[in-house]
């Protein structure tokens, strides 16, 4: 198979037409037709099934997509790297973390980095914030020095350990009926509108198993995959939410109120590495100030927990 049939299946299976193929490649539709029929006629195998105009993607093809997709993800991290050595040669700090530590600790530890370093050593920095399976994704592949991410990926593949592991936290704006007491019981925790995390979230999911034990039911108002959403929604009155204290702690200064759950509904980060990869001196020196804030976050989210 020459690459540009695989070039040309990778546009029709995120496109479903030719038309559109066409334009991703900026080549003609009988370009795109007479290289799907060499690609199936090379495979020995139907890719698409034509129905109404679409292209539909049979089982077989959607097989051959996972492993497609696995190299130009790869083909990425190698322009990725020669870009990078490039701009900016070898003294880089390359690093992929999820949103609830990407948003408001990253930048921290950054700052925390620079006055321990100093400018004159301070390396050139990629910060990616992006979801965990990117995370992962990157990391795999090298992109990455190392990254932060939740639990719920499998970690195959992956050198890791875990980097934080706290109790979630109840998050509701100013004056709130809730905000009187120290902690919340699940009983109060469903009378009150409820912001919640995506029901693919482990933590999510941790609490409403927590909550089905006592009969209990939240009353999701709003679904989000994004903590920082939740807290903002918090603070603007929309209803309470259950939050890592971690992204609380970004919004604790703004007024956002935050109460402990008696019952224990954990939120892990996971730091996970590439399989056989020696760390830099730099990436090494950064992980031990990352975890130097961890402890200084939390000891400072303590104080609005009293």
């Amino acid at each position: 198979m020459r690459f540009a049939e695989i070039e040309t299946f990778r546009a029709l299976m995120r496109s479903s037409s030719t038309r559109k193929a066409a334009a991703l490649l900026h080549v003609t539709q009988p370009a795109i037709s007479q290289s799907l029929k060499r690609l199936e006629t090379q495979a020995g195998m139907q890719l698409f099934q034509r129905t109404g105009g679409r292209l539909v993607p049979t089982p077989e093809a959607r097989a051959l997509w996972v492993e497609v997709e696995r190299v130009f993800i790869g083909m990425d991290a190698i322009e990725h790297r020669v870009r990078s050595l490039r701009d900016f040669g070898t003294n880089q700090l390359e690093l992929s973390c999820y949103p609830v530590f990407g948003l408001g600790f990253m930048p921290r530890a950054l700052e925390r980095f620079k006055a321990h370093r100093g400018a004159s050593a301070w390396p050139q920095v990629s910060l990616q914030v992006l979801s965990s399976k990117d995370v992962r994704d990157r990391v795999s592949m090298g992109i990455s020095d190392f990254g932060l991410m939740a639990d719920e990926l499998s970690l195959e593949g992956l050198e890791h350990s875990t980097f934080a592991h706290f109790p979630g936290v109840v998050v509701m704006p100013q004056g709130h009926a809730l905000a009187r007491f120290k902690s919340i019981e699940p009983e109060q925790l469903v009378e009150a509108p409820f912001l919640a995390l995506n029901p693919e979230d482990p933590s999510h999911r941790r609490l409403e198993a927590a909550l089905a034990q006592k009969s209990l039911a939240l009353r999701m108002v709003v679904q989000t995959p994004y903590a920082a959403s939740v807290c903002e929604m918090a603070l603007r009155g929309l209803g309470v939410g259950l939050v890592n204290p971690i992204t609380a702690l970004d919004y604790a200064e703004r007024g956002l109120v935050a109460r402990k759950l008696s019952v224990d509904i954990s939120f892990a980060c996971i730091l996970a590495l590439p399989a056989g990869k020696v760390l830099s001196s730099t990436a090494r020196d950064f992980l031990s100030v990352m975890r130097q804030q961890l402890a200084d976050d939390e000891k400072r989210m303590q104080r609005y927990l009293r």
